[in-house]
């Protein structure tokens, strides 16, 4: 649909702006992303809560229904696997219409309404209902690291991903979609999300790492990423030298890709790494796989097949995997809620095209103050200062957006 005459002035960033604000008057679910290496947003609207599904679709191909998944670490009543139906379109890059689909044709006179509204200063952002999760001291999370490098040395586990949340209080009026715009100019490389649904709150985060993608050319394609240090200026990526420590953390979650492979009798797949890449301010090791659809006999269900054993990767909880989960339930002390979950867009720039990113480099808007979100990956040789120094320096990527508060 085009839009009203009253909204014609308007450039790229407020019609965002304008469709935000009227799903969130409305109490509608909406994400806005902007991929790696692009210049303009995206925006979704979906027409309710109650349209949106749990799962994912059986196969992500050309078939599956376009829409954005939103899922956390652990599924459960408080933290559900959502999959928002793309009802109401909107491209930066292309701002002169909205797309709505046929289901949501009764959703046209009020997005009319909408768009002809003056524009909002604040916008009414959903809030999680839940309680505050538990902030660990550093205390506490060395006793975590401590506890972790235990249950490794007395092979329980072979890795463990612990993390922690921390809070940062918010100033009235602070603005997410500003934030959000922040964060795309500042890490181009990162996947920036914006999302925002009633009873699961608001979350923005800028991610580096790709769980799954299916490309219109019919490849998938995942990562390994593991292994952090900050990136030192005016020295190259490529010179970056890496303790032991970190090369076997990376090597773990490259080998529980392959074994993932292997569960699903796949042995045609590129490896590619592993090599240094930035993100950020941090550097961290990473290993592409692709496999090239075209010739896999079950090729449309690969990717959730493939996003089945691969949640939570052992980049974010560990491995085993079942030992590992088992660990951190028993021991981290909160809720990871969508922490470490994914999210992406399935069919949305185009059928048969899909992108989910691991939700890293991420925080919970709440209506005074923020949760950061950071973990770090233990093993034998792991350090408990060096552990919370890292997931300090992981906070920074989305804490640089937030306003310091004296």
């Amino acid at each position: 649909m085009p839009w009203p005459a009253a909204a014609a002035g308007l450039d790229a960033t407020a019609r965002l702006r304008h469709l935000a604000a009227g799903a969130l008057r409305t109490g509608r679910p909406l994400a806005i992303w902007r991929e790696p290496g692009r210049e303009h947003p995206r925006l979704l609207v979906a027409r309710s809560l109650e349209a949106s599904y749990t799962g994912l679709p059986p196969a992500l191909d050309d078939q599956a229904p376009a829409g954005f998944a939103f899922f956390p670490f652990r599924d459960s009543d408080h933290n559900p696997a959502l999959f928002l139906p793309a009802d109401v379109r909107f491209d930066a890059a292309r701002p002169e219409t909205v797309a709505v689909a046929p289901a949501a044709r009764e959703l046209v006179p009020g997005l009319t309404a909408w768009l002809g509204l003056p524009p909002l200063a604040e916008l009414a952002w959903h809030h999680s209902a839940l309680p505050v999760p538990h902030t660990a001291t550093e205390a506490e999370y060395t006793t975590l690291v401590r506890t972790g490098v235990a249950a490794i040395a007395d092979k329980s586990v072979v890795k463990v991903v612990s993390s922690r949340a921390a809070r940062h209080p918010l100033p009235v009026g602070f603005d997410p979609l500003a934030a959000f715009a922040q964060l795309s100019e500042q890490y181009s490389r990162a996947f920036v999300s914006l999302v925002s649904a009633p009873g699961v709150g608001t979350w923005l985060g800028a991610s580096p790492e790709v769980l799954a993608e299916v490309t219109a050319d019919g490849q998938f394609h995942t990562m390994a990423l593991a292994g952090t240090q900050p990136l030192v200026p005016g020295v190259p990526p490529q010179d970056a030298i890496w303790r032991q420590k970190e090369i076997e953390e990376q090597a773990l979650v490259a080998r529980y890709i392959v074994s993932c492979f292997k569960q699903l009798r796949l042995r045609e797949y590129h490896e590619t790494g592993p090599r240094t890449v930035a993100a950020g301010q941090l550097l961290h090791l990473r290993t592409d796989f692709e496999v090239d659809l075209k010739n896999v006999p079950f090729a449309s269900s690969l990717g959730t097949d493939m996003l089945r054993l691969l949640h939570p990767t052992s980049a974010v909880g560990g491995m085993p995997k079942v030992p590992a989960l088992a660990f951190l339930q028993a021991h981290e002390g909160y809720d990871r809620a969508y922490y470490s979950g994914f999210l992406g867009p399935v069919n949305v720039e185009a059928p048969g095209i899909s992108r989910l990113f691991v939700n890293l480099r991420c925080l919970q808007v709440r209506a005074t103050e923020a949760i950061l979100y950071a973990g770090t990956g233990l093993t034998i040789d792991s350090d408990p200062a060096r552990e919370w120094q890292e997931t300090e320096m992981k906070m920074q990527t989305v804490a640089a957006v937030l306003p310091a508060i004296s």
